[in-house]
């Protein structure tokens, strides 16, 4: 039987064809969308019935509150105000309008006040009072006085720069005190008698800190027992190991108990300070030797500095001079050890407006020069050893860094006055604001370095918000704004000590004299250095941007150019005023305090206390 052959090529199996199904496909889709359609439209005209019905039911009368309506809104913390928040006390200078809040850190300001020019501030930090006593009915010199006015200015000044409220009491304050009768009726050692009247006046004002007139913070700002002692809370009555009479803190209940205890010790006529009075142990809390504030007390001054105690063996005002003079200079040798790294002095846009940095160059120059001082080797009483005074690095940068060890000193321009420096021409018009100019191109340059080159106006002007006014930020920085002049005392009252300059006679900073300083400004700018004739050009766009970024304006004024450039660099515009504002408010607010003190001190001429009295308010 032979084998059945199959075939190898499919061509060999006959053809079948596949049935069409395409219309058959379509008309079951066009019947499937019919139906749906019938249905849907059945649904909404029952739907619309159903609706119609519940409308016309009657309703329920019981009101049903709404969540939200008794919860805040904390959907948007920065929203707009519904009305102009009202006007606060001591919250204008000049052209320069605040209004304190927490919302500070919006990116502008105008959404909080509704005006675009107040800007919001943080609101401003309280002060805790530290008091000295200093007794005018003792007889003394008019040298001696002179020096000790000296002293007690150099207290008051390092004092309020690191953040507290000094007030010198006198026996004024003490026989307000109703321990005072009682004191009077006892018999006591010349040295605890004056150490109850500084009692008595202090326990009189309240709680607080009581420190010597010779002990001066010598420290960080942000150091330990500084942070603590700003804060003025103290729940106990405490003195400092090391210090003896030099610092106490506590309340005021604690302090009049205190009092009352001493009065009646039994060695009123033996001991001469109120730890050698009182048997209580437990009436002080003691605190650890502090490592930030410096004793100049007379078993420091024989011990460290022998040379300025011989002098006030001889000629006690000489020798206080001297003292004032070796505390000045450790003060500042002590803010240059707190910034190792130098000063940057932050210069955008240098070559074009060079001009405008004229004032953090001689501020820089001043904070970087040595003080004089009797004993240039010698160190704080706190320090066991210290590095010598000596200039530190300045540095230029376009934009600022994050070295917490630098000191940075920013000069903000109104954006009017950037606009002529840039252009290098006196006149400008909008079609040349709108397609020859970025806009914030100072912001956008002095944040570069830390934000990178793709964030906004709005980002970049919290950022230097922060920088300006943080609390971490803010004492390692000098803001200020190009067209406003500064005074040289306002600055020693900011950083606490007496700077250094050729002329004490010149109030003005743009006044001193920084051709030096220019001159080594412009030459590190190497080959983009601007030519005299630049420099010429730039003094003069400068000088006419000055007078009109100054002027003020008034509702209904004609909107000039100065509108328009705000308007186009609205982030710009909000970083000067803001610095504008906080620099307003630094100077209004110590202003203030002298003025209040000075009804309690005196006058001039001292008419209330004694001679000599109101010569503290620095007067120069």
């Amino acid at each position: 039987m032979s084998a059945k052959v199959y075939p190898k090529s499919a061509s060999a199996y006959p053809q079948v064809s596949s049935p069409k199904r395409g219309p058959l496909i379509v008309f079951l889709t066009g019947v499937l969308l019919f139906v749906l359609f019938i249905s849907t439209s059945s649904v909404s005209d029952a739907s619309a019935a159903v609706k119609a019905a519940k409308e016309r039911a009657p309703r329920p009368s019981i009101s049903r509150p709404k969540l939200t309506a008794l919860l805040p809104d904390v959907r948007n913390p920065f929203r707009q105000a519904a009305h102009e928040p009202p006007v606060q006390k001591n919250s204008t200078s000049g052209e320069a309008k605040w209004y304190s809040d927490w919302k500070w850190l919006n990116p502008f300001s105008s959404t909080i006040t509704l005006d675009e020019h107040r800007s919001v501030l943080p609101p401003p930090a309280t002060r805790p009072p530290i008091y000295t006593f200093y007794d005018t009915e003792i007889e003394k010199t008019e040298e001696v006085r002179a020096a000790e006015n000296k002293l007690l200015l150099t207290w008051r000044r390092a004092w309020w720069a690191q953040g507290f409220k000094p007030v010198i009491l006198g026996r004024a304050e003490a026989k307000n005190n109703p321990h005072y009768e009682t004191l009077q009726g006892k018999e006591l050692t010349p040295a605890l008698e004056a150490e109850l009247m500084r009692w008595l006046a202090w326990g009189q004002m309240g709680s607080g800190i009581l420190a010597n007139w010779l002990l001066l913070p010598m420290g960080a700002y942000d150091d330990h027992l500084l942070s603590y002692l700003r804060r003025g809370q103290f729940p106990r009555l405490t003195r400092y190991e090391s210090l003896g009479s030099g610092l106490y803190s506590g309340d005021q209940m604690s302090i009049q108990a205190a009092i009352a205890v001493v009065l009646k010790s039994r060695k009123l006529t033996s001991a001469k300070s109120v730890l050698e009075a009182t048997s209580d142990p437990d009436m002080f809390a003691v605190d650890p030797k502090p490592s930030d504030l410096a004793f100049y007390d007379p078993g420091s001054l024989t011990a460290l500095y022998k040379p300025i105690t011989d002098t006030l063996l001889t000629n006690q005002a000489e020798g206080l001079t001297s003292l004032s003079n070796l505390i000045s200079a450790h003060l500042h040798a002590n803010f240059l050890n707190n910034h190792p790294s130098g000063f940057a002095i932050l210069s955008p846009h240098a070559f074009e407006s060079a001009v405008i940095f004229s004032q953090a160059l001689a501020i820089a120059h001043s904070l970087n020069t040595c003080a004089d001082s009797p004993l240039p080797h010698s160190c704080p009483p706190n320090m066991d050893g210290c590095k010598e005074c000596s200039s530190l690095k300045i540095t230029y940068p376009h934009s600022k860094g994050n070295d917490t060890s630098l000191f940075n000193i920013g000069t903000v321009p109104h954006p009017y006055t950037l606009t002529l420096l840039l252009a290098r021409k006196t006149e400008i018009t909008v079609a040349h604001i709108r397609r020859e100019t970025e806009r914030d191109r100072w912001l956008q340059l002095v944040t570069r370095d830390t934000l990178g080159t793709r964030l906004g106006g709005t980002d970049r002007i919290v950022n230097l918000k922060e920088e300006v006014a943080g609390e971490f930020s803010a004492a390692r920085g000098l803001w200020i704004t190009a067209e406003h002049t500064f005074q040289w005392r306002d600055l020693e009252w900011h950083f606490g000590f007496e700077l250094p300059r050729a002329d004490r006679s010149v109030q003005d900073v743009t006044a001193s004299g920084t051709n030096v300083q220019m001159k080594m400004f412009t030459s590190s700018l190497k080959a983009q250095a601007p030519t005299e004739e630049a420099l010429t050009l730039q003094k003069d766009l400068f000088a006419k941007a000055k007078q009109v970024v100054t002027k003020a304006v008034k509702a209904g004024d004609k909107v000039d150019m100065k509108e328009v450039v705000e308007a186009w660099n609205l982030a710009d515009t909000e970083a000067w005023r803001f610095v504008r504002a906080y620099e307003a408010r630094e100077r209004v607010e110590r202003t203030r305090w002298e003025d209040e003190e000075r009804m309690f001190i005196g006058g001039e001429d001292g008419e209330v206390r004694g001679e000599g009295w109101g010569k503290w308010f620095d007067k120069v």
